[in-house]
């Protein structure tokens, strides 16, 4: 009788540790506190403040600088007054329009998750409130993505590269500076 008592508790804290594993916290878990369940309290802050976000890695990746950087790293660039002033000018420029369209992303990502909260999500209206949103998104990625562009045609080639270098990035060239690449799959034999 105590052996089947032991076994019967031990199948039984076996099958509770077991049915716990199973259980799993969603990694949304404590989101649903959100104002806006898609986006946290600092993607909100960001994108209201103008902040890069991630929007222009495939510029500054890729060698096109950012202003605010090249602000912070003006000394180290060798900005002359001019380029510093462009530079100003573009970065406070910039970001009065990224601050006008992270708020309208925003406003857009409250609509959709309202459609929700309210219970009157149906299918059209979730596509219009969606388009919106990635359309406002698209936007202000190509905002901060230009911007890079404008701001590398401030600088020379040179400040170009030292920027790369100054902020830790192996850049083999600037933008518009031709490298040529070695491509062993073309063999050309003289004629």
């Amino acid at each position: 009788m105590i052996k089947t008592s032991m076994a019967a508790v031990i199948a039984a804290v076996i099958a509770s540790v077991g049915t716990a594993a199973l259980a799993q916290v969603s990694p949304y878990a404590g989101q649903e506190q959100h104002d806006i369940k898609s986006l946290s309290p600092q993607e909100v802050t960001a994108l209201l403040t103008g902040q890069g976000a991630g929007f222009a890695k495939a510029a500054e990746l890729n060698g096109y600088p950012g202003p605010a950087h090249v602000v912070e790293l003006a000394d180290q660039l060798t900005l002359s007054p001019d380029q510093l002033q462009k530079s100003r000018q573009l970065m406070d420029e910039h970001k009065e329009r990224a601050r006008r369209l992270g708020a309208e992303v925003v406003a857009a990502e409250r609509a959709l998750d309202r459609l929700f909260g309210e219970q009157r999500a149906e299918a059209a209206a979730v596509a219009s409130a969606a388009e919106r949103v990635g359309l406002l998104q698209a936007r202000l990625r190509a905002e901060h993505l230009n911007t890079h562009l404008l701001q590398t045609a401030v600088l020379s080639v040179e400040q170009v590269r030292r920027y790369g270098e100054l902020r830790g990035y192996a850049v083999d060239s600037a933008p518009g500076v031709a490298t040529p690449k070695k491509d062993s799959s073309h063999h050309h034999k003289p004629h």
